[in-house]
C-alpha cells in the first residue's frame, strides 16, 4: 500500500498521523504543503479535502481528512501493532487520553503557542490583558503536563501502557512544540513563566526521549526544524 500524508511541516495533527506510521513500522510519503504560498486552498488540495485543512492521507483509493479518524482507520486496515490497544479496556484508556490531549493539551498550547510562535517577538508588560492572557495559558499548559506525568508515574513506560498508542501520537507533538518554543523563544517563554518537564515533570522528559529514540520517529520532524 502506498500512503501519501499531505500536511503542513510543524502540524500537530499532522504529525499525529505521521507518529501513527512509525509506531507501526509502515513507510510513507509525505507532501508538504506551502502555507505561505496558500497551497491548501488550491483546487488540486481542495479537490481532496473541501474543508481544506491538514491532514489528508492518500492510500490505494482511500481519502481520509482529520487526524483521529485515520490513526483509527490505519488500525482497521493494518492490524499489526495496533494504536488503540488489543482488548476492550486497552481501546478504552487510549480514546480517552487521546481524546483529553486533543481537547485539553492542544487548546492550551494554541492558546500560548499561537502568541509565541506569530507574535512580535516582545513580552507583554505585566498587568497587561495580553499578558494575563498568556500566564493563565502557561498555567493551563503546565496542568496538563502534570495530567501526562501522573499516567507514567505508576511505572508505565508509555501514556497508556507498555507500548506506543494513538495517545503517544496525540501528546508527544503538543510536547514537542513546547520544547520548541523554548528553544527557538526561550526569553518569552521564561519570562512567561514557562518551566520545561525536566524541571517538573520528570516522567514526561523521559517518555519524550523515549519517543524520540523508537524507529522512525525522527523521520516524523517538522522538515522545517531542519
Amino acid at each position: 500500500m502506498t500512503i501519501t500524508v499531505h500536511t503542513f511541516s510543524g502540524s500537530p495533527r499532522g504529525w499525529r498521523v505521521l507518529l501513527g506510521l512509525a509506531f507501526k513500522d509502515l513507510s510513507w510519503d509525505t507532501n508538504y504543503l506551502s502555507l505561505a504560498d496558500r497551497d491548501h486552498r488550491k483546487p488540486e488540495f481542495l479537490s481532496l479535502n473541501p474543508r481544506h485543512t491538514v491532514p489528508v492521507v492518500e492510500a490505494d483509493g482511500v481519502v481520509l481528512r482529520d487526524s483521529i479518524a485515520i490513526l483509527a482507520w490505519l488500525d482497521r486496515e493494518i492490524p499489526d501493532k495496533p494504536l488503540f490497544g488489543n482488548t476492550p479496556g486497552q481501546a478504552a484508556e487510549i480514546w480517552q487520553i487521546a481524546m483529553e490531549c486533543c481537547d485539553y493539551l492542544r487548546d492550551a498550547n494554541r492558546q500560548l503557542l499561537s502568541e509565541v510562535f506569530f507574535g512580535d517577538d516582545a513580552v507583554p508588560a505585566r498587568g497587561t490583558e495580553k499578558h494575563k492572557s498568556l500566564r493563565a495559558a502557561v498555567k493551563l499548559v503546565h496542568a496538563e503536563q502534570r495530567y501526562l506525568e501522573d499516567l507514567l508515574n505508576d511505572g508505565r513506560p508509555y501514556l497508556a501502557g507498555g507500548v506506543p498508542s494513538a495517545a503517544d501520537a496525540v501528546a508527544f507533538p503538543e510536547v514537542r512544540l513546547l520544547q520548541r518554543a523554548l528553544e527557538t523563544k526561550h526569553h518569552m517563554m521564561t519570562s512567561l513563566g514557562f518551566e520545561a518537564p525536566e524541571q517538573t515533570c520528570p516522567q514526561l522528559a523521559a517518555w519524550k526521549v523515549r519517543i524520540e529514540a523508537l524507529p522512525g520517529v525522527a523521520a516524523t520532524s517538522p522538515a522545517h526544524w531542519n
